[in-house]
């Protein structure tokens, strides 16, 4: 009787067990909602995706941060390039946009909200492939 018991034990904790998983595909792997949106970082330049999050986050023609009116203030001209790729070389552009700005920074956009989790994505992409003025 006792050879019996330990392997019916080991069966009745298997079958027990064994209804615990759930199998359901769509529970496994649920639908992306209708209205969600994909990031995609495949391909990033300046002009199409990079241009576009600064001139609508960091300056606004004319009242913005980082224009060429703002720059007196904020000492940063993104409006030349050139002025952009030296805070990317730095490393002061990533840090702000991310929130954890180094000493003598800003969190950016400053006073706002946080750049949605793609822009900063895509950012990050840019610079993570040299950063190209294209």
């Amino acid at each position: 009787m006792k050879g019996l018991l330990l392997p019916f034990f080991f069966f009745l904790c298997a079958v027990c067990l064994s209804g615990c998983y759930n199998d359901k595909y769509d529970k496994l792997y649920p639908a992306t909602p209708a209205n969600a949106t994909t990031c995609d970082t495949t391909t990033i330049t300046y002009s199409k995706d990079v241009s576009p999050i600064i001139v609508s986050n960091c300056y606004n023609p004319g009242n913005g941060c980082h224009d060429a009116a703002g720059s007196a203030t904020s000492g940063f001209d993104y409006t030349k390039f050139s002025i952009l790729a030296g805070n990317v070389a730095d490393g002061s552009l990533l840090t702000d946009i991310n929130f954890t700005p180094t000493r003598g920074h800003n969190t950016m956009p400053k006073n706002g909200t946080q750049l949605s989790q793609c822009d900063i994505n895509k950012i990050t992409r840019w610079i993570n492939d040299g950063y190209p003025d294209n």
